[in-house]
């Protein structure tokens, strides 16, 4: 273990290939995947879009902080490699085998690569480098949006969804190559034992443990309360919004495609260089506020919004309001021991994977209370036609509310806010002296005193003015 393996030190380029090259392959076959959906269930499509999230988020939710622990014992380069593996294996089956949804399904136990990236971003910078290390990880997954689904919408219609799946699973494996080949270990080698033949103990490996430590801290437990109101509406938004403009609002197939470019450059100047601003300047507790705050305004805007303009309008908001997630991610890392960076960056994960599974049946639900139906495909695939409005009551073509399910979605936000408020900031401070070592494949826990007199029940996050 003397000898690093991978090209260079660890960086944060390291992370940003791999997060940039999962979620292209994944953005290529937003078309192909629609259509597929709805042709194996042309009845029950979002009912079943969303049953397939649920299933996938319940299970990266519960996985998260155990993988999350895991890679603080034995490494982030293995872990990287086993979700990115796992996450991309349904890709090959999606024309080739009828129980692709069941494994799509499956493979979020493996869902949670950016829980281990944050992880080894964390391992890999200071303290004050690390919010603008987060945003680019950040960007670099809207950057990966920005052109994917246009280029798999292109090539789908020109030359069949075989082309883009087959596209799609090159990328997967350049992925999966570059991990083995070109990325170095991040977790310092004294923080790992001698061999993968290291005892575990159960508490490490338990996946519920970190769960209830959620209880025990208040701050993580008001972080993770505030991720959950925060994402949920913006899960739910993610897995129906560019179905809701080409039917409800009536933009075309290119006109979607421009708007995801337009809104991902927009974001990725925003988790780059405004973040890095506001960070300085009004501090980590106040960019979340500012971040939950554009989020609000956003969804509204979607929810009261019936024009083309005002989508545009509300986008470039969405924009800005992507620098929440870096923001709270850089507040939680900055404040959790060297040795439980995994654990904690695999709890917000793992809320976040729970929110993936909930938001789009959440949406799917509301949008059919209000009958608005977004179950037409044909009218998807069709390019260069702008869409009427589909509603099932005509009346409702003169609703003031358009979209019921972004409302809800601005209110549970509005929430998060108020939660948020609670969280502190300027008494956190990151604990000292409780690192992992190890020795001859064994972990032995050195504390320092104060924590010596806590065993069992120490907060993730420490909270100085106690």
């Amino acid at each position: 273990m003397s000898k690093r393996q991978g090209i260079g030190e660890p960086s944060v380029y390291h992370a940003v290939v791999v997060i940039f090259l999962e979620f292209f392959a994944w953005g290529l076959l937003t078309t192909p995947m629609l259509t597929v959906l709805h042709q194996t269930f042309p009845q029950h499509t979002f009912l079943m879009n969303g049953l397939i999230h649920g299933v996938k988020g319940l299970l990266s939710f519960l996985s998260a902080p155990l993988i999350g622990a895991l890679s603080d014992v034995w490494g982030r380069k293995s872990f990287l490699l086993l979700t990115v593996f796992f996450t991309c294996a349904p890709i090959p089956l999606m024309k080739i085998s009828p129980w692709y949804f069941a494994v799509i399904s499956m493979s979020g136990v493996f869902a949670v690569t950016f829980s281990v990236i944050f992880a080894y971003v964390a391992d890999i910078t200071q303290e004050h480098e690390r919010s603008t290390a987060y945003g680019l990880v950040s960007a670099t997954f809207a950057a990966s949006l920005v052109t994917s689904p246009a280029i798999g919408a292109y090539l789908s219609q020109a030359y069949g969804d075989t082309l883009v799946v087959v596209l799609a699973s090159g990328v997967a494996l350049l992925d999966i190559g570059f991990i083995l080949l070109a990325v170095p270990e991040s977790l310092p080698e004294e923080m790992r034992p001698v061999s993968w033949g290291a005892p575990i103990s159960w508490e490490q490996a338990d996946p519920f443990a970190s769960l209830r430590k959620v209880g025990q801290d208040s701050t993580v437990l008001l972080i993770c309360i505030t991720v959950f109101l925060s994402y949920l509406p913006e899960a739910g938004q993610y897995s129906s919004f560019f179905l809701y403009l080409r039917q409800v609002i009536g933009f075309s197939s290119e006109t979607v495609a421009a708007f995801i470019g337009v809104v991902g450059i927009l974001s990725i100047l925003a988790q780059t260089v405004v973040l890095g601003i506001l960070m300085r300047s009004i501090g980590n507790k106040n960019t979340i506020l500012l971040g939950l705050g554009f989020q609000i305004l956003q969804l509204a805007w979607y929810g009261f919004g019936s024009q083309p303009w005002m989508m545009w309008a509300a986008g470039a908001v969405a924009a800005m309001s992507s620098i929440t997630f870096p923001a709270i991610s850089a507040m939680v890392s900055r404040n959790a021991d060297p040795d439980q960076q995994g654990v904690v960056q695999g709890m917000i994960t793992g809320i976040r994977g729970l929110c993936n599974g909930l938001g789009p049946a959440l949406y799917g639900f509301v949008f059919y209370l209000f009958h608005v139906e977004l179950n037409e495909m044909a009218e998807v695939e069709t390019l260069g036609k702008a869409s009427k409005p589909n509603m099932a009551n005509p009346t409702d073509e003169s609703s003031i509310i358009p979209g019921p399910p972004f409302l809800f979605g601005a209110c549970s936000v509005l929430l998060s806010l108020l939660v948020a408020l609670f969280i502190p900031e300027h008494n956190l401070t990151l604990r000292s002296g409780s690192h992992k070592k190890h020795n001859n494949g064994a972990q032995t826990h050195t504390h320092s005193p104060q924590a010596g007199a806590s065993d069992g029940k120490e907060p993730l996050l420490e909270d100085s003015s106690v």
